[in-house]
């Protein structure tokens, strides 16, 4: 389940939040994909996480039907991890990466949603990010950045920036290997983040409570 600790919880906003006289995007029909993407990636990841939080978080305690079942599911993640990969890999490849100016606000953080997802390929992540980074703040959200920094320094052996990334400890959502802990929450405030203990609360109501191992 760690690779599905925050992965979810912007879902949503980014497009939400756009203003309301906000310019069009240029290519609507790559931002239309992205969505459709998003979806299929999103419906996955529900199926699985609702599997999980039923049966206490543990595929190894449950039964042998409902071991298939949770292979099935996880499958299916695994399946359109692949094919959103392969498929995100021929637009940067064509076009770089899509912007706020190319795909909207919500179209944008969709691509990022799909990115962050590629943990099967972390020299692409790594290659999205820096293509991120590049780019002027207003063209790619800095909560985005955020959480694929985080994934791509774990990925990398390195320790997270912004806690971003959490796993079961003890029956406690921990982040995972943090780099100077006590500055985490300035360096969320900065990214427009939730402090650590908000962020906590929004696990929980997601994913549920912890379960002791």
């Amino acid at each position: 389940m760690r690779r599905l600790i925050a992965a979810v919880l912007f879902l949503g906003t980014a497009g939400a939040q756009d203003a309301p006289k906000a310019a069009a995007p240029k290519d609507p029909d790559l931002r239309a994909e992205l969505l459709r993407r998003v979806k299929t990636d999103q419906d996955a990841r529900f199926a699985l996480i609702e599997f999980m939080k039923r049966h206490g978080g543990d595929p190894a305690k449950v039964s042998a039907d409902q071991k298939a079942e949770h292979s099935k599911l996880a499958e299916a993640v695994g399946a359109a991890d692949k094919e959103n990969t392969a498929r995100l890999t021929k637009v940067i490849d064509g076009t770089g990466w899509p912007t706020v100016t190319q795909v909207g606000k919500d179209g944008a953080h969709a691509a990022w949603l799909l990115v962050q997802h590629a943990d099967a390929n972390p020299k692409f992540q790594r290659t999205c990010l820096d293509l991120m980074t590049r780019l002027p703040k207003e063209e790619v959200s800095q909560k985005d950045v955020a959480y694929l920094t985080d994934r791509v320094l774990l990925a990398e052996g390195k320790k997270q920036v912004y806690g971003t990334q959490f796993t079961n400890v003890g029956g406690k959502w921990e982040p995972r290997p943090l780099d100077e802990p006590e500055k985490v929450d300035d360096r969320r405030r900065a990214a427009g983040l939730p402090t650590l203990a908000e962020y906590v609360k929004q696990l929980e109501s997601l994913y549920g409570k912890a379960e002791k191992k």
